[in-house]
């Protein structure tokens, strides 16, 4: 699954990668991830916030493609639509499905198969660090958000099985 997530920036963080997205009213930067379908990083890229999700997508999935030679499928929202879908297919070898919102549904809710990824923002924000972009390099904001996935290991390692008390 790849999705992406604006988040704002500290006076810290350069000008140059923090711009304003007009979608989430975020004066910030944006992370573009990928994860499993357990819900672990595969990958991650932070651009400046008014950069789309179609551009950033396509580096991403290149990059995500060459370190994870046996992915196949990625589900992406409606934001990833267009060209994207048959260059991932040409290229990098990849179906890209859209996931689709119904007509019925009102607000946010999350669609079949974006929760997964709804769930690691979620992990983000609990992380108390990526809450807000504090790092002056988009590197190091890659690297705080990678910093917090071991929490998120760990705890699914540590949990119960189911039953098992």
């Amino acid at each position: 699954m790849i999705d992406s997530q604006s988040v704002k920036a500290d006076a810290v963080a350069g000008t140059d990668s923090r711009r304003f997205d007009g979608g989430t009213l975020v004066n910030g930067r944006k992370r573009h991830v990928v994860v499993d379908t357990l819900g672990l990083l595969l990958g991650v890229m932070v651009t400046a916030a008014d950069t789309g999700d179609r551009t950033a997508a396509r580096v991403l999935l290149g990059q995500v493609a060459d370190a994870h030679h046996r992915l196949e499928l990625v589900w992406a929202d409606g934001g990833c639509t267009g060209s994207l879908v048959a260059h991932c297919l040409t290229t990098l070898a990849l179906v890209l499905a859209i996931v689709k919102r119904n007509n019925d549904m009102r607000g946010f809710t999350a669609l079949p198969k974006r929760w997964i990824v709804e769930r690691l923002f979620a992990h983000l924000m609990r992380s108390r660090r990526p809450v807000r972009d504090f790092e002056r390099r988009t590197a190091s904001a890659e690297a705080m958000v990678y910093w917090s996935m071991p929490q998120l290991m760990t705890r699914r390692c540590a949990r119960p099985a189911p039953g098992r008390e």
